[in-house]
């Protein structure tokens, strides 16, 4: 399929939308907001997990845990056979900030206590502007709440060792966490003044904050490059690109006999096995209260699974121009050459025959190129949140991305028609049902009206 990559032209709209929501998404927190904004605007109605759930079919609804991970869901106005699900991540490797952050330098400079988040390439952080963002959780009259901060100004470097200082510095470098990454915050010696001005960012009193979770994040905005604008860049492409696809497909979809399912779990990045990770209980939680709050038996819900999909969207490597010797030797994912279909044979990615053939399927009703990704056979690769909720959830699941460089980088590299591929089969996904009863045997349907 992938000879077919040239029929669509440069999505601008899509890529415009999406640089927009990268630029205002500096940490999963956001994201999830901007996502909210999103459903709110088109009318889904949001549910708290600690209350009871009323459900209506035909309408769309939205659920939070943490702050970081959102599931959203429209039910369709007839009796519903099972789920389509497309689930991504909103984190991304990063600098998390400690508490008690400030180190005093000599008396003459104050940088920031950080640690690692995810498996982050730290060379692209030096050197260039960052600032903080994240949320405060501040005291109350009735307990606590949380507060988004984004400090919007070019606030903290991390410096680099002079080459004179570092004679090898181009022949390999071990960065030390707790000696190379700390950021320069300011000069002389400003005690308190980080907290400060992260109260003043919260509009709180100092005293009133009890805790924080702030990352640092890259200042540089995303942006079109390349001789025709064929490539973007941008910070937090993984796996913020899928997540935004997914929703933009979720939106524009009419959905059949399914219910459709809008999925963003947090802390991929770091084994996702807290609470709004993907081997926590959310989606089950989701799906089964959908499944009572609608009527039905537990034996329904197990029957809707067997006609459940899943689509696990990560971002998947794109051959490297200057390393092609490091992707498999007959399986070459090139970006703008379409969606990439993930495989392992240890199961790192969920991806089999049927459901490998299923999302074919529906590429192939709009037209949109994919192409297929191993690790070479003696490289060991990632494994992304689709092998891991199928703990919780148990059905027919394909791992997904789409092609990029640097990978883990602050600052990424990914094509600039792949985005509307992804949205595109996203609506579609939404649209269709998938009929099957475990024998092997499974149909693509739409609702009447509908093209075949």
């Amino acid at each position: 399929m992938g000879d077919k990559a040239g029929y669509m032209e440069i999505d601008e709209k899509v890529n415009r939308e999406l640089l927009e929501f990268l630029d205002s998404s500096p940490t999963s927190f956001h994201a999830v907001a901007n996502m909210k904004a999103m459903l709110e605007q088109a009318g889904f109605k949001r549910l708290l997990e600690g209350q009871a759930w009323t459900l209506e079919g035909g309408a769309g609804y939205y659920v939070t845990r943490n702050d970081s991970a959102l599931i959203a869901f429209r039910i369709p106005d007839r009796e519903f056979t099972g789920f389509q699900i497309m689930a991504s991540h909103s984190d991304s490797p990063a600098l998390k900030i400690k508490d008690n952050a400030e180190i005093e330098v000599e008396k003459r400079y104050v940088k920031l206590n950080v640690e690692r988040y995810g498996g982050l390439l730290c060379a692209p952080w030096m050197d260039r502007p960052l600032s903080v963002a994240g949320r405060v959780v501040v005291r109350t009259g009735n307990g606590v709440a949380t507060r988004l901060v984004n400090v919007d100004r070019d606030l903290l470097i991390i410096p680099g060792l002079a080459i004179h200082m570092n004679r090898k510095a181009n022949e390999g470098y071990e960065f030390n966490m707790q000696k190379d990454m700390l950021p320069l915050f300011c000069g002389g010696a400003a005690e308190g003044g980080f907290l400060k001005l992260i109260a003043e960012e919260a509009g709180v009193e100092e005293k009133d904050i009890l805790d924080t979770d702030l990352f640092l994040y890259n200042r540089m905005r995303g942006t079109v490059l390349g001789l025709d604008g064929e490539f973007i860049a941008a910070p937090r492409l993984d796996d913020l690109q899928c997540g935004f696809a997914s929703l933009k497909g979720f939106l524009a979809a009419k959905p059949g006999h399914s219910a459709a399912v809008h999925c963003v779990l947090d802390n991929e990045e770091v084994g996702s096995g807290t609470k709004q990770g993907a081997e926590s209980t959310f989606l089950r939680d989701v799906l089964h209260r959908v499944n009572r709050a609608m009527g039905r038996s537990e034996e329904e819900y197990l029957m809707a699974l067997a006609s459940s999909f899943m689509v696990s969207a990560d971002n998947a490597h794109s051959i490297h121009p200057n390393h092609p010797d490091k992707a498999d030797p007959t399986n070459r994912p090139f970006m703008n050459g379409g969606i990439v279909i993930k495989y392992s044979a240890n199961q790192k990615y969920t991806t089999d025959a049927i459901s490998g053939a299923l999302f074919k399927a529906l590429c192939q009703r709009v037209n949109v190129p994919y192409q297929v990704f191993f690790n070479r056979s003696d490289m060991l690769g990632g494994s992304t949140l689709g092998n891991i909720s199928s703990s919780q959830v148990a059905l027919n699941t394909v791992d997904i991305g789409l092609p990029q460089l640097a990978m883990h980088s602050c600052y990424e590299t990914a094509g600039s028609k792949d985005t509307a591929y992804l949205v595109r089969v996203a609506k579609e996904l939404y649209s269709s049902s998938v009929c099957g009863n475990g024998d092997g045997e499974y149909r693509l349907v739409w609702p009447e009206g509908q093209r075949e």
